[in-house]
């Protein structure tokens, strides 16, 4: 399994991607708008990074979070199933922004995905 991408809330995108590109030498994904409330950035390594507008209605429906990705869709189904039987609440899985994946909510109160591409 490995650790994919943070997603974080931030008051002030631009200035967060200003910052994390002068510093530590993340770029962003693709075009980006100045006025874009959510940006993706990642490093050498592939890492993804990705800062959202806490003003924005997608921080409701996509909250901070961590994630994971696993090689595909069978590993996904049975790491979902093995979570739900542990008792752990979890989404459904589905694809969203080109991934398939769930979120589950991680003891202490954080949200993890766990995905795979496509």
């Amino acid at each position: 399994m490995e650790l994919n991408h943070v997603n974080l809330q931030v008051d002030d995108v631009q200035s967060a991607q200003e910052f994390m590109a002068e510093y530590f030498e993340m770029e962003p994904v693709g075009e980006t708008d100045p006025d874009a409330a959510i940006v993706a950035l990642t490093d050498d390594d592939g890492f993804v990074f990705t800062l959202m507008d806490t003003g924005t209605e997608e921080v409701v429906t996509h909250p901070s979070h961590i994630g994971f990705f696993l090689e595909d869709r069978d590993a996904i189904d049975g790491f979902h199933d093995r979570l739900a039987e542990d008792g752990f609440t979890v989404t459904n899985t589905e694809v969203r922004h080109g991934v398939y994946d769930f979120y589950v909510e991680a003891p202490g109160g954080f949200s993890i995905e766990v995905g795979a591409w496509g």
